[in-house]
């Protein structure tokens, strides 16, 4: 396939790209910037500027971009940004593609959002016929979604890959955790008792390959694994592969004075299921937390 990508240098887009090509297919970068290199085009989402030729020369387009939720400590402007960064680079896709004749659209739009959709479910199931929950990123995962309506109206197979805690030593979850547990300074976030929705990083990758593949599956689907823990068992199973001791928990106090408005979120309980891509027949290479964190560590 000739796939576009937008969100292709963050911590998902660079190793979905390999991955891409590694499997023979053709990827076409969207950059803000003058383009540098034959494999990229310039856009500016918040100008709502793209040029429908660039979207008409792919099979697929791909939607990453984001700014990052842990990066940074939030303050209203960097909530403006989180939100824009989603909502502007989503619509402009969208937009774009319901303008285009559709012998020109490309057939699929797998679009991002975030398992942070469902907000607090406790240790209540969900699936993804649940509802939005309530909090901020649930608020953003609404409308971020909802951005992908142009396209799917005019008939694109639109997937809105609802992402958990992808498992990779460089990034995401556990880059920030693993000196402190090798330092022996580290331990369960408040309670220990919220869910994690973890994925390991290959098979995020696969799945989202499976999905650009299956011209079946449409609508939210959730990017985890099938087999969510607490952040209690996250913590022992980490601290056991690492062969050091997790002892030292984290209040959730300390966590609101050193992350602001993130905290609430860091300890939100999320125990969701893929259950879109069991009905499919996804097959997990790493279905449990174990192997997910070995291959993490040392892949």
């Amino acid at each position: 396939m000739r796939i576009l990508m937008a969100g292709a240098s963050g911590f998902l887009g660079t190793r979905l790209i390999d991955h891409l090509k590694a499997d023979g297919h053709q990827v076409t970068r969207l950059v803000r910037r003058s383009a540098r290199t034959p494999d990229e085009r310039r856009w500016n989402p918040s100008g709502a500027q793209l040029d429908p030729a660039v979207v008409a020369d792919a099979d697929a387009v791909v939607n990453l971009a984001g700014a990052g939720v842990g990066d940074k400590r939030w303050n209203d402007a960097y909530k403006r940004l989180i939100r824009s960064s989603r909502v502007d680079t989503t619509t402009t896709l969208a937009i774009t593609m319901a303008g285009m004749p559709a012998a020109d659209r490309p057939a699929v739009l797998l679009n991002a959002s975030a398992v942070g959709w469902y907000g607090n479910t406790g240790d209540r199931v969900v699936e993804e016929d649940a509802p939005a929950g309530e909090g901020f990123l649930a608020d953003v995962c609404r409308v971020w979604e909802a951005a992908t309506r142009p396209a799917e109206d005019a008939g694109v197979r639109v997937v809105r890959l609802r992402t958990g805690l992808p498992l990779h030593r460089d990034g995401g979850l556990l880059k920030p955790q693993l000196l402190p547990f090798k330092l022996g300074i580290a331990g369960r976030l408040g309670s220990g008792r919220q869910w994690l929705p973890w994925i390991s990083m290959v098979d995020w990758l696969r799945v989202a390959q499976f999905l650009l593949d299956r011209d079946d599956v449409a609508g939210p689907v959730n990017g985890v694994g099938p087999a969510p823990v607490t952040n209690a068992e996250f913590t022992r199973e980490l601290a056991r592969q690492l062969h050091r001791p997790a002892v030292v928990p984290i209040p959730a106090l300390a966590l609101k004075v050193a992350l602001g408005g993130f905290a609430q979120e860091a300890l939100t309980s999320a125990r969701v299921l893929p259950g879109v891509l069991t009905r499919a027949g996804f097959a997990y290479r790493h279905p449990d937390l174990p192997g997910a964190l070995h291959a993490a560590l040392h892949d």
